[in-house]
């Protein structure tokens, strides 16, 4: 049986808001300079699970959540030691519940907007 293009499983595709959040998040030596070994190990383990998921709601570690406010639209995920992830959807249009609320289960594609905590 063939499958269709929305049947196949897509991997979410990550991009950074900034040069200096993909070197961090993409060198194991700036993050340990920047956040210590602990959250660097952690930072790499939540990419990981970006990467390997199908879509936003497939996130359990991490204590993945949806931010409120100025911030909606965005999700922090816990690194530890007082640090979180912070990215939102990087589709041209995001996928929508109703008018305000993002359907994390059809993001397939985020932008790293942040790692927040102690450092900063």
């Amino acid at each position: 049986m063939r499958s269709s293009v929305s049947d196949r499983l897509v991997a979410v595709e990550l991009a950074f808001a900034k040069k200096s959040l993909r070197q961090a998040c993409e060198s194991e030596r700036i993050a340990r300079r920047l956040l210590g070994a602990k959250v660097a190990e952690r930072l790499k383990r939540r990419l990981a699970d970006l990467r390997a998921a199908n879509c936003v709601n497939d996130l359990v570690a991490g204590r993945p959540r949806e931010l409120r406010g100025d911030r909606a639209g965005q999700v922090a995920i816990d690194l530890g030691d007082g640090f979180q992830l912070v990215f939102c959807t990087n589709h041209g249009v995001p996928p929508l519940v109703d008018r305000s609320h993002v359907d994390w289960s059809r993001v397939n594609r985020v932008k790293i907007v942040s790692i927040e905590g102690n450092y900063v």
